[in-house]
């Protein structure tokens, strides 16, 4: 169970590292290509808007990354279950206000991985 939340841990990472970059780095062509809804012509005057967001996954990622160096496994699992939290309500509110597929892509790959953390 520790190996496999972990893995699910650092997937959850990895997926906020890869939206902090679309959002901070690449909105006007990585973002135009992920978000179909939105009118071409919004993306550069939205682009401070989306780099506000992209750090925010940022700090999301991070949280989740240091989680996986704490030594403690009930301080690392503490500290996973927060951040893996946070991803939970951010991508339900996703789905709720933007788009229903943010449901599947963001919060099930955490809740997923929450489940592990609280069972090892």
């Amino acid at each position: 169970m520790e190996l496999i939340s972990k893995i699910l841990i650092t997937i959850v990472a990895l997926e906020h590292l890869y939206i902090l970059y679309m959002e901070m780095f690449a909105w006007e062509t990585l973002g135009k290509k992920t978000f179909r809804t939105i009118p071409a012509e919004l993306f550069k005057p939205t682009k401070s808007l989306a780099a506000n967001q992209g750090l925010y996954n940022g700090f999301l990622s991070a949280g989740l990354i240091w989680s996986l160096f704490i030594a403690d496994k009930a301080w690392s699992g503490n500290v996973a279950a927060f951040f893996l939290g946070c991803v939970i309500v951010a991508g339900i509110y996703g789905a709720l206000s933007a788009a229903r597929r943010i449901f599947f892509v963001q919060a099930l790959p955490a809740i997923i991985a929450l489940m592990f953390v609280l069972l090892r």
